[in-house]
């Protein structure tokens, strides 16, 4: 798939991390899978990574927790 960001490069399954923020609730989620894009490494998730993080995320806040630092599990 060619970037929309750069539209120079074109993106490859990789793995990223992501950082969510909410209120007071930091959510680090490592080795997350995602197109990735070779020129300016902007990334692509799909719809159920993307869903599966937000629950992650969910959870952390529901849980209170301030920083939330997991590795990606399907």
């Amino acid at each position: 798939m060619k970037c929309v960001l750069c539209r120079n490069g074109e993106t490859h399954a990789g793995a990223v991390t992501t950082t969510l923020t909410r209120g007071e609730t930091v959510v680090v989620v490592r080795a997350v899978p995602a197109e990735v894009c070779e020129n300016c490494g902007d990334y692509y998730l799909s719809s159920e990574v993307s869903r599966h993080i937000l629950e992650i995320a969910e959870e952390a806040v529901r849980h209170g927790a301030e920083v939330e630092i997991l590795r990606y599990a399907a």
